[in-house]
């Protein structure tokens, strides 16, 4: 089925100003006019991002939704689609965002927006554990998109998550997927849009 609703969701420290976003953005605008897009600006807990998604979906259609989510995003994309039953797209997602993010406690630059601050409270790793969810229900509803070259996440760690999933495995690449343009058209295929 095609979606008709399509949620973006963004790393940490990011915002619906990074590269893939807007990439995705501008394609669903010229060529998919009819899909909703929304891609909101997550706050820095964990608990109030997901409150502040399910708060937002909470109409949207289960069976022609999607939602794509890179690194952190990967996270609370697999958590949206654990819930709704949805199909998800997962770009480089975050497997163990408690651990990893633990060294980030204290006060942090957005990427986008260096002037731009905020405080990654000690509370929120808690809120991080709190999200991860067990097996997937349904394996066939992911795509994950994996660069071996990935600076920041063990891309080992998150095939071996994402293992029962179609997955897309890059030799080298980035964590940023800087080459976003060249996977757009196998992720838009496995949502269903063109």
């Amino acid at each position: 089925m095609t979606p008709t609703h399509l949620l973006y969701l963004h790393g940490f420290r990011s915002s619906p100003q990074s590269f893939k976003a807007r990439t995705m953005a501008q394609h669903i605008a010229t060529h998919c006019p009819n899909v909703q897009w929304w891609c909101p600006q997550l706050p820095p807990s964990p608990r109030e991002a997901m409150q502040q998604v399910m708060q937002g979906i909470q109409d949207w259609p289960r069976d022609s939704m999607a939602v794509v989510g890179s690194s952190l995003g990967g996270l609370y994309a697999t958590s949206v689609a654990e819930q709704r039953g949805c199909k998800a797209v997962l770009l480089n997602p975050a497997v163990n965002p408690a651990r990893d993010l633990a060294k980030y406690i204290g006060e942090q630059a957005s990427w986008h927006n260096p002037e731009e601050r905020f405080f990654f409270q000690p509370g929120f790793v808690q809120e991080l554990r709190d999200l991860v969810c067990g097996d997937l229900a349904h394996p066939g509803n992911y795509l994950a998109v994996i660069a071996k070259g990935d600076e920041v996440l063990d891309w080992r760690e998150m095939q071996a998550r994402y293992a029962q999933a179609q997955v897309r495995l890059l030799d080298g690449g980035d964590h940023a997927l800087s080459d976003f343009e060249v996977h757009l058209p196998a992720v838009l295929a496995f949502l269903g849009l063109h």
